[in-house]
């Protein structure tokens, strides 16, 4: 009885036969080669396709971060989606699970006093890659960006308030920060 290489892979997914098993059905040492380097593509396709996060800065209540005199880093407690658990709600970082190309969006804004704007940087790294910002004399005004990112495995990915501006959040949820993988690499 000849079986199929997928079928087999699909065993080994669902836990239904050990690789062991699957040696005895495999005709020679090509196959039983061929099989493990699809099952891992497999294994790690699945993993990376799951990757998705969206965030807002509060859970509940109303506050205004800022203005200060340093950059800080902006810790987006509401989670919404974390697909992956590739973003941590305590620090405001995201890590990238593999090495792959993501997109990322992240909306700031504040009510306007004339004097501090509200801006946010993206951050790679240690690397400031854009910026949202914009300014207004009154009422609440809000701005925001996004990017496109090579990301290897392990690197970091999180929006900094920039020094001396200012976010309002309330339960309306205006500043978000949100990303997804695009494809693996």
């Amino acid at each position: 009885m000849k079986i199929s290489v997928s079928f087999v892979l699909w065993l080994l997914l669902l836990g239904a036969v050990s690789a062991s098993e699957t040696c005895d059905c495999l005709q020679n040492q090509e196959q039983t080669a061929q099989l493990k380097i699809e099952l891992d593509n497999l294994k790690q396709q699945l993993q990376v396709r799951q990757v998705a996060f969206s965030a807002s800065l509060l859970v509940t209540g109303e506050t205004t971060i800022g203005p200060l005199p340093t950059d800080i880093v902006l810790i987006y407690k509401h989670v919404i989606t974390n697909i992956g658990n590739a973003y941590n709600s305590n620090t405001g970082v995201f890590t990238a699970p593999v090495r792959g190309v993501y997109n990322f969006e992240w909306h700031v804004g504040a009510v306007g006093d004339g004097s501090h704007a509200s801006a946010g940087w993206l951050v790679k790294n240690s690397e400031k890659v854009f910026m949202a910002y914009g300014q207004q004399n009154q009422h609440f005004g809000s701005t925001s960006n996004g990017v496109t990112l090579l990301l290897e495995l392990g690197d970091v990915v999180f929006v900094r308030l920039a020094a001396n501006c200012k976010v309002y959040d309330n339960v309306n949820k205006h500043n978000t920060f949100s990303g997804h993988m695009l494809f693996p690499m």
